[in-house]
C-alpha cells in the first residue's frame, strides 16, 4: 500500500518558520520526482511550490523562492519542506506528492497536482498573529 504521511503543520506567526515532513512507503522513492503543493482557502487550484528530481535537483516556484527549502532523504524515503519568513498568504493546506513519469524533470511549471502518481492527505498551515 502506498502511503505519504505528512507531519509538522500548524499555527505560526508571520515571519516565523515551520518544517514539514512527508514520510513515504509502498513505492521506490528514489525512482520518483517528488514535490510540494498547496491549496489556499477558497481556491480550487493546488499550486506547485517545488519539485525535486530523483537526482536531488530542486527548483522552486517564484512565490516561495528564497523562503522555502525542499530536501529529500532517499534512505529514509522522506521529503521535507523548510518554510521561512512565513506570511499570512502562505496559509493553505500543504500536500506532498510523487511522480515517476519524468523523474528527472524539475520545472515546477511542468507539474500539475492532478497528474502526480501519489499524493498525501494534506496538512494545514496557518500563518496568523
Amino acid at each position: 500500500e502506498v502511503q505519504l504521511v505528512e507531519s509538522g503543520g500548524g499555527l505560526v506567526r508571520p515571519g516565523g518558520s515551520l518544517r514539514l515532513s512527508c514520510a513515504t512507503s509502498g513505492f521506490t522513492f528514489d525512482d520518483y520526482a517528488v514535490g510540494w503543493f498547496r491549496q489556499a482557502p477558497g481556491k480550487d487550484h493546488k499550486e506547485v511550490l517545488c519539485i525535486s528530481s530523483r537526482d536531488g535537483i530542486t527548483k522552486y516556484a517564484h512565490s516561495v523562492t528564497g523562503r522555502f527549502i525542499m530536501s529529500r532523504d532517499n534512505a529514509k524515503k522522506t521529503m521535507y519542506l523548510q518554510m521561512n519568513s512565513l506570511e499570512p498568504e502562505d496559509t493553505a493546506i500543504y500536500y506532498c506528492a510523487a511522480d515517476r513519469k519524468n523523474p528527472g524533470r524539475v520545472d515546477p511549471g511542468y507539474y500539475d497536482y492532478n497528474d502526480m502518481d501519489y499524493w498525501s492527505k494534506g496538512t494545514l498551515v496557518t500563518v496568523s498573529s
